[in-house]
């Protein structure tokens, strides 16, 4: 029997703490994913679910984008993974009922984990202007009601056309085919607050925004260099990948503030040895401080330049561009400044500089850890240039590897989900379908935002996800969403999003991965992009949630159609009907997917091509893969103050709350921590147990202020702190953003500590 969801929502003033964990994985996370999946699906439906999850005639994960090998194992999914799965193929339901039950304010006082844990969302919903509950409405008039909207704009760039990297190719394509017609590149996406550092870094030096390696690689690689990422938590099949590596002869060096227990030992629950002993993955632990990388890759590059015979001249002669200035700004990295930046001593580096040197084949993978900076995109070009040094691109064991975050977020950028699409995919689309597609750029999320607060946009429609949650400066972006004239929320479950609306709103309830979809031809499947590069076939297998649910490709076919109306020649009611219809035109639209049907049949899926990875070619603007100078940076730390990085729990997808426990960093029973170093809260004169508030400071002079953190000494990095989101994106402000990509800088906030209650004369933000 699965159980009920939870009445109220579950008090969490007093956590409790116990010492971090140094192993993850294991018994443990067994017991805790069954457990999981029991509550939510029962015990015959969880077998039935979980033995199709990333298999190849099955459905992909809805969690992460980490890639499947050929060979899968009956199990082939992780604790998290499976949490997802439950949460989706959960037998709770949220019916019209619960939602004359709660009216919106009651909704706005809940947690998103309460939220989340009352279940699928059974039928359309509508919230009137001026009303206090949503009631149920017919999809027709949901349709109606979005065209009204649509029709009533002054421009169609007031409408905001958003996607969450769950969505699949087939209705990210539709969606960016439906808002070109209509007339605006308004296309912000989850990729926009996440790895759009990484795809502008690696546009500019390797021609294309996408990791360069596959898992073959990644077992033949000498060197894995894991920076800014904690795979235990955030991509757990990850770890199965990295024993693999290890036990094929490969070294690892984690580089994080924050030691993490996947990294220190992996207890793989697949086999008994590792259940019982597990592998220790980490070679060398280089404890940085936060935002110091571009400082130790700089040195590094020095340090390789200085060596004799370490550079790989032949590969820079024949296939780089820039080499000269970079060098010449690489040798006046200091050791000084270096370790000022980092915080490590000059012992790690000259460790880490011989593992460098000893391998013929490096890997660097990262995540969040370096994507959310000012200094961001230098510093992933900065990796860049390490790995072009040694001729680590572009060939086998060796290349990029950036670790995405969502099922399918890389797959939604590659269908054309982008505010600044490239000429020659509009030269496509137009051709294909005869239409006239806007050519001027449109808003990314941060931009997004700022045009609802000043209320340049007043439609805002979102494909999944959790848009209030994921953004940054809460207090503004939940003001700039209710000034919107209309919200509109396709989604599985209830979130915080579905609380925040414009005058009007609706919540637009969908199939989900695990979900049939039967549509006039017959069952369908959709497909999705990994992490590096596979496109394969997803097909549910659960009767969906409720009879009155659409697709995705449904909803976006049905509204384009109440809005263009005749006028349109693009054939949506055949693209509802028959999904191949729509693969056929992505055959002939995006490069890589020809003959795209027959491919996505086969077993496994294919390979999309990856020119640097598979021919050495840059299709840069040099045709060259760039090296590049720029100067070294890194946040400045006032006295006084700690420099925060906002993060993920165990118990933790995205926005997603499973639970409120963070299993391997010893939290149990509350989400309210602030991680501090014991020298850094010592000297603060901040006891472990003590209950602040945090307040970031920025150049704005804007206090925003997140309150009652409970303070865990933990072991960062000094002068780090660490604390969950989206509790703590009220403290990231909205202009505080990347340099190029406009990321949104989560990962280095400056805060101050104030004791909670402490009357300190200004006034607090609102959570």
């Amino acid at each position: 029997m699965a159980a009920k969801p939870p009445a109220g929502d579950p008090v969490q003033d007093a956590p409790q703490v116990a010492a971090p964990q140094h192993a993850a994985a294991g018994l443990p996370a067994i017991g805790h994913t069954l457990r999981i999946a029991q509550q939510q699906m029962g015990v015959r439906r969880t077998a039935r679910t979980l033995l199709k999850v990333n298999q190849k005639d099955g459905f992909d994960c809805p969690g992460c984008a980490w890639p499947e090998g050929d060979n899968r194992h009956t199990a082939e999914f992780c604790e998290n993974g499976a949490k997802a799965v439950a949460e989706e193929a959960t037998l709770r339901r949220v019916t019209p009922d619960f939602f004359a039950a709660h009216p919106l304010a009651d909704l706005a006082t809940r947690s998103g984990y309460w939220l989340g844990q009352q279940g699928r969302i059974t039928q359309p919903m509508y919230l009137p202007a001026g009303a206090d509950h949503y009631e149920a409405v017919t999809w027709e008039r949901a349709f109606a009601i979005i065209a009204e909207e649509l029709e009533a704009l002054g421009s169609p760039d007031e409408a905001v056309f958003y996607t969450s990297g769950r969505t699949s190719n087939e209705a990210a394509f539709l969606l960016q085919l439906f808002a070109r017609e209509f007339g605006t590149n308004n296309l912000p996406d989850c990729s926009n607050m996440c790895h759009e550092s990484s795809g502008s870094a690696l546009n500019e030096t390797i021609g294309i925004g996408k990791g360069s390696v596959s898992l073959e690689d990644l077992y033949q690689a000498d060197l894995i260099i894991v920076a800014g990422q904690n795979p235990g938590t955030n991509h757990p099949r990850m770890l199965s990948a990295l024993e693999k590596a290890k036990a094929a002869g490969a070294k690892i060096i984690s580089v994080n503030p924050l030691p993490e227990a996947g990294m220190e030992r992996f207890k793989n629950p697949q086999t008994p040895v590792g259940m019982i002993k597990g592998a220790a993955l980490n070679d060398l632990f280089l404890q940085i401080r936060i935002g110091g990388d571009q400082a130790l890759f700089r040195l590094l590059n020095k340090l390789i330049l200085e060596a004799d015979g370490a550079t790989d001249e032949s590969f820079i002669r024949e296939h780089t561009h820039g080499y000269e200035d970079f060098a010449a700004t690489a040798r006046t990295a200091d050791w000084d400044d270096t370790l000022k930046a980092t915080g490590l001593d000059r012992a790690e580096i000259e460790a880490a500089l011989r593992m460098v040197l000893a391998s013929q084949r490096t890997i660097v993978c990262w995540a969040m850890g370096l994507t959310q900076h000012k200094h961001a995109v230098a510093t992933i070009r900065e990796v860049v240039n390490f790995l072009l040094l040694r001729g680590n691109i572009g060939r086998p064991g060796a290349g990029v590897c950036p670790v995405r975050g969502h099922s399918n977020v890389q797959g939604d950028r590659t269908m054309g989900i982008f505010e600044r699409p490239a000429p020659a995919f509009l030269d496509a689309l137009e051709k294909e379908f005869g239409i006239s597609a806007p050519r001027h750029h449109g808003f990314d999320v941060v931009r997004s935002i700022r045009a609802l607060r000043d209320g340049e946009a007043k439609v805002f429609f979102a494909m999944g996800g959790n848009f209030v949650s994921a953004t940054p400066d809460t207090e503004v972006t939940e003001a700039a969403m209710r000034r919107a004239s209309l919200t509109v929320h396709v989604s599985t479950k209830l979130n915080r999003s579905h609380a925040v609306t414009g005058s009007r709103a609706l919540i637009l309830p969908t199939l989900g991965r695990t979900d049939k979809d039967v549509q006039a031809s017959g069952k369908q499947f959709v497909t999705v992009e990994d992490s590096m590069g596979m496109v394969h076939a997803s097909r549910g297998n659960l009767p969906p949630a409720s009879p009155h649910l659409l697709s995705e490709p449904a909803i976006v076919a049905r509204m384009a159609r109440a809005v263009l109306g005749d006028e349109s020649a693009t054939p949506w009611e055949e693209f509802e009907k028959d999904y191949a219809t729509i693969r056929d035109r992505i055959s002939r639209v995006v490069p890589g997917f020809e003959n795209f049907n027959a491919r996505a049949a086969r077993p496994g899926g294919f390979t999309l091509p990856h020119a640097p990875r598979d021919e050495r070619r840059f299709p840069t603007a040099t045709g060259r893969a760039n090296f590049t100078a720029a100067p070294v940076e890194y946040p400045e730390l006032p006295d006084g103050r700690l420099l925060l990085q906002t993060l993920r729990s165990h118990d933790q997808y995205n926005t997603t709350i499973y639970g409120l426990d963070d299993r391997y960093r010893g939290i149990k029973g509350g989400r309210r921590v602030v991680l501090v170093n014991p020298d850094d809260a010592r000297a603060l004169g901040v006891a472990d147990g003590a209950y602040t508030d945090l307040v970031s400071e920025w150049k704005d002079g804007v206090e925003r202020r997140a309150t009652g953190f409970r303070v865990v000494h933990y072991p960062t990095a000094r002068g780090c702190a660490a604390a969950y989101y989206p509790e703590t994106n009220v403290l990231v402000p909205l202009d505080a953003t990347a340099d190029t990509s406009n990321t949104p800088v989560s990962k280095s906030v400056v805060v101050r500590l104030e004791p909670t209650g402490a009357d300190t004369g200004a006034g607090t933000g609102t959570e």
